[in-house]
């Protein structure tokens, strides 16, 4: 039997963190899913074929065979259940994201007791980069290339010199 984890997120943008957390997922389970959020109530700073198609690309340099890019509304355990996942995986930099993912990992485990919620703490040198200050960066026109991989800072600076 596969040992099929989940890993959700908005993914916006794609940040040097998430993808340690996708890479460290790769070595443990044998397929991910990384399922990209849709919040209607949510304005992105980039389009969700944006970001599938960067994750995409970041992707198959980790190991294409293993990662499965979606996307998803509603509810994380419901799209597990849907993919035979028993895992979700969730990325921790700090005490903050501790207990808010502890939180979620227990309503996750009333709702589907059979999916196990694994952290997976943030590589120290990166534990700093979070999505909403890459996002503020980039708007100010700042330097994000060392928070993001290349795939998205390129995307970042296109989108940002389109829209100006």
């Amino acid at each position: 039997m596969l040992k099929i984890a989940i890993y959700s997120g908005t993914f916006d943008p794609l940040t040097n963190g998430h993808l340690h957390i996708i890479k460290t997922a790769a070595e443990l389970f044998d397929k991910i899913i990384v399922a990209i959020g849709v919040n209607p109530s949510k304005i992105p700073l980039l389009s969700l074929k944006d970001r599938q198609d960067v994750l995409e690309k970041v992707c198959k340099r980790i190991s294409c065979q293993k990662i499965e890019i979606i996307s998803f509304e509603g509810l994380v355990v419901d799209i597990a259940l849907s993919y035979d996942a028993k895992f979700i995986i969730r990325g921790l930099r700090d005490d903050g994201d501790f207990n808010y993912e502890m939180q979620m990992a227990g309503m996750n485990s009333t709702l589907a007791p059979e999916i196990q919620t694994i952290f997976i703490p943030s590589a120290s040198n990166i534990r700093h980069i979070n999505s909403t200050l890459v996002r503020q960066i980039a708007k100010l026109d700042g330097d994000v290339s060392s928070f993001v991989p290349k795939e998205t800072d390129d995307l970042l600076q296109y989108k940002l010199k389109t829209t100006v």
